[in-house]
């Protein structure tokens, strides 16, 4: 399992920039457009990474409605083909895998055929109530699977994630012990109850006494402006919502450089600050 210190060995500045691919073959609102997908994330990528980020989250967020447990060949293709198409392109950049809405097992899949260094999932331990139905973790599956493809993918796993409700509610220190302790999960996302919606820095802070020695992630509506009330009880910051722009040309957002940068500095100031206290 990841400690505090090889989070931030690997991932610096201590952010992940997401990579919202546009729809995907299959999904109901596909255009038929591949190369537009692959432009579209290789755009993003650069947006990011000219911002000052050196590690992104792939992941098909624009595929609703998700499936609740394995996703369709050609999702998993399409993903695998845009992985490697940010991976060839920006050689050293930390990548890192999310299939929607719980699909783990793919995403190992996909991180064995590209290198990606890092997965997602969204509900690894416990069950969940959410806009798919009803979906239980499956931990077991993932750690003994990655074992099996002898895979050094780091597993970053949500506590009570965005746009769900856990079936039986417990402290969250216990539930966030399980992921760390019975499900190995190598670091602990805390979101918001939305994409985009802000993370409680208590509940933040909360997770960090639960888990003195794992990563914690704040997943959702960090901004700029709020970097700082989640230090430094947090090790990192998964943005995505708040580095993008309308886009004059697309129905697409997409991701802004200058936001991007700006989100930096700001984290850079942040945890000066916070060293010099």
């Amino acid at each position: 399992m990841w400690t505090r210190s090889d989070f931030h060995q690997l991932i610096e500045p201590a952010a992940v920039g997401m990579i919202h691919l546009h729809p995907l073959p299959g999904s109901p609102r596909w255009a038929g457009d591949m190369e537009s997908v692959i432009t579209a994330a290789l755009a993003d990528t650069e947006a990011l990474v000219g911002g000052g980020l050196n590690a992104v989250m792939i992941e098909n967020y624009h595929d609703i409605p998700f499936y609740s447990g394995r996703v369709p060949a050609e999702t998993v293709a399409a993903m695998a083909v845009l992985v490697q198409a940010v991976g060839n392109s920006f050689p050293g950049l930390m990548t890192g895998v999310n299939v929607l809405r719980n699909d783990v097992e793919s995403a190992l899949g996909i991180a064995a055929a590209t290198g990606a260094r890092f997965v997602r999932v969204n509900i690894h331990t416990g069950t969940a109530v959410t806009d798919q139905g009803t979906i239980e973790g499956r931990a077991w599956n993932t750690l003994r699977r990655r074992r099996e493809l002898g895979l050094a993918v780091g597993i970053l796993a949500d506590v009570r994630v965005k746009h769900s409700r856990p079936l039986v509610e417990r402290p969250l220190a216990e539930e966030v012990r399980d992921l760390r302790l019975r499900g190995l999960t190598d670091g602990v996302i805390v979101t918001g109850v939305a994409t985009g919606a802000g993370t409680e820095p208590d509940e933040v802070a909360m997770v960090r006494e639960a888990v003195p020695d794992c990563p914690v992630l704040v997943g959702s509506g960090v901004t700029a402006a709020t970097v700082g009330n989640f230090l430094p009880f947090a090790d990192g910051f998964i943005v995505g919502s708040s580095l993008q722009e309308s886009s004059p040309d697309s129905v697409w957002a997409r991701v802004s450089r200058a936001r991007t940068s700006e989100f930096v500095k700001a984290l850079e100031e942040a945890a000066g600050k916070e060293n010099r206290q």
